[in-house]
């Protein structure tokens, strides 16, 4: 695939709004239906536009049946929309789905006892990491990592800033920008100082 993410010849469609998204903690159906990274390359895909399954077997090279179990899924908890029902390039009628964005400031307390939001954070790194590999050895175009040492008041606040700060650029969706990915995220370390007390994780 080449480093510059392919144009489409027919017009972009426009991206879901996520202004309207309140800050929710995720279901626990929710969290086992975020909990792979195929399904978060999928959402990404149909972002920028509809896909069918067929045209999402053809982007991440897994069997069509493989995918739509993925589909199903996401389709089952909103993440995904199915949108109706268009005649294919021969013909066949075929279902297109596209992303709804709902996964904008979905908290992921987990209450199950099951791991299930570790479990999405690790599903969504190994889908950035797949993205990031997929794209080509030039796709970076920025890369930071740090630490800090914050307390339970100035991590919410950094968190609050942060999503306004995303949310207006997501916002501006220039029709001729370039296709980007990102991922923001806030852990807390191991602390040498302080080895019996953890920070609150965002």
């Amino acid at each position: 695939m080449p480093a510059l993410p392919d144009r489409p010849t027919e017009p972009r469609e426009p991206t879901p709004s996520v202004s309207d998204e309140s800050p929710r903690d995720a279901t626990v159906a929710e969290l086992k239906a975020l909990a792979h990274p195929l399904r978060w390359r999928i959402l990404r895909l149909c972002w920028d536009r509809s896909l069918t399954n067929k045209e999402l077997s053809q982007r991440l090279g897994v069997a069509p049946a493989t995918v739509l179990r993925h589909v199903r899924a996401l389709v089952r908890t909103d993440f995904l929309a199915a949108e109706p029902v268009r005649s294919g390039t021969r013909g066949a009628l075929e279902r297109p789905y596209r992303a709804t964005g709902r996964t904008w400031r979905l908290g992921l307390a987990d209450e199950s006892g099951e791991d299930l939001a570790r479990q999405v954070d690790l599903a969504l790194l190994a889908a950035h990491r797949a993205e990031l590999l997929e794209a080509g050895p030039d796709a970076n175009r920025e890369t930071g990592r740090g630490v800090l040492r914050l307390g339970a008041e100035s991590q919410a606040e950094l968190r609050e800033r942060m999503t306004a700060l995303l949310a207006e650029f997501i916002e501006r969706d220039e029709p001729h920008g370039e296709a980007l990915s990102y991922l923001w995220s806030l852990v807390a370390r191991p602390d040498a100082d302080h080895p019996d007390e953890g920070s609150a994780k965002g």
